[in-house]
């Protein structure tokens, strides 16, 4: 009997949401126990790509408004399950995944658990890469610490979503949604086994376009009063010192096993941190982007 919807928003990424729904697939949960919504985002190449690329293996529903919270929301739309999984179209879930993200639901009301930074070749890393290997996706600090999990790792039932109401648009939606839930009573938990692997970005361009997106959501998420302003400055200021604070992060860090890929992560580091420092400024002061 299927129990489960599992909500796979997508854009514009048809290799990728063929490794993801290879993953699901592959999942210690029989595939007659759970359903697979995949929500697709008006990709460019259209519905019927998306289809032929899904195959039999779940369910297409387009979602035209653009954003990867209506999109989540429109799969559940059109979802039937009471428990739901989400997962990105990018994402590769370990075989145990679903399994272990349900079974965290006997003690939590919504759960998420570990990314894992995927790279894909041998040799060095570029900054980008290596920078995303130490800081990227610590879903558990998110949890434990922040109070909040990826959207793109969440397990829930369909009585809390309902409850709560469906993620927004032009802010962080994961942190937004969280919040939300928690603020309503409901227990947040990390489940070490509910493990993704998302695919490192490889070149400066891509990390820019990600932190982007972090900033404006993150400005987004503060009232706009003095206060809030005063904080974001601050917060902003303090971003150049971050790169000698978290450099030892670096320098311990296991999965970097050269003094290469050590200062490609350094490198990436500091690119990072100074480019959010100016744009934290373009934000507080409202200026736009060339």
């Amino acid at each position: 009997m299927t129990s489960t919807s599992v909500i796979v928003p997508h854009y514009n990424d048809l290799q990728g949401l063929e490794r993801c729904l290879a993953a699901l697939d592959r999942q210690t949960v029989p595939r007659s126990e759970f359903e697979v919504i995949v929500a697709d985002n008006n990709s460019p190449q259209g519905l019927a790509a998306v289809e032929a690329v899904v195959g039999g293996r779940a369910r297409v529903v387009l979602a035209p408004e653009r954003g990867a919270g209506p999109a989540r929301n429109r799969g559940v739309l059109a979802s039937s399950c009471e428990r739901l999984a989400f997962i990105d179209s990018d994402c590769v879930a370990e075989p145990q995944w679903l399994a272990s993200g349900l079974a965290g639901l006997a003690s939590f009301d919504f759960c998420g658990g570990p990314v894992r930074v995927l790279i894909d070749h041998d040799g060095p890393l570029s900054a980008a890469e290596a920078f995303e290997v130490v800081f990227a996706f610590d879903n558990e600090s998110y949890i434990r610490n922040k109070g909040f999990t990826g959207s793109g790792n969440l397990f829930t039932f369909r009585r809390v979503f309902d409850d709560v109401g469906g993620f927004g648009v032009g802010l962080s939606e994961d942190l937004d949604w969280s919040h939300r839930a928690r603020a309503k009573g409901y227990r947040l938990g990390y489940v070490a086994d509910a493990a993704i692997g998302h695919p490192a970005r490889t070149t400066w361009p891509q990390l820019r376009a990600k932190w982007l997106r972090i900033q404006v959501e993150t400005f987004g998420l503060r009232q706009p009063n003095l206060a809030n302003r005063l904080r974001w400055l601050a917060r902003t200021w303090a971003l150049p010192l971050s790169i000698l604070a978290h450099t030892p992060k670096v320098l311990t860090c296991p999965r970097l096993t050269t003094t290469k890929d050590r200062l490609a992560a350094i490198r990436g580091l500091t690119l990072v941190r100074l480019w959010r420092f100016w744009d934290g400024h373009r934000l507080m002061f409202g200026v736009k982007r060339g």
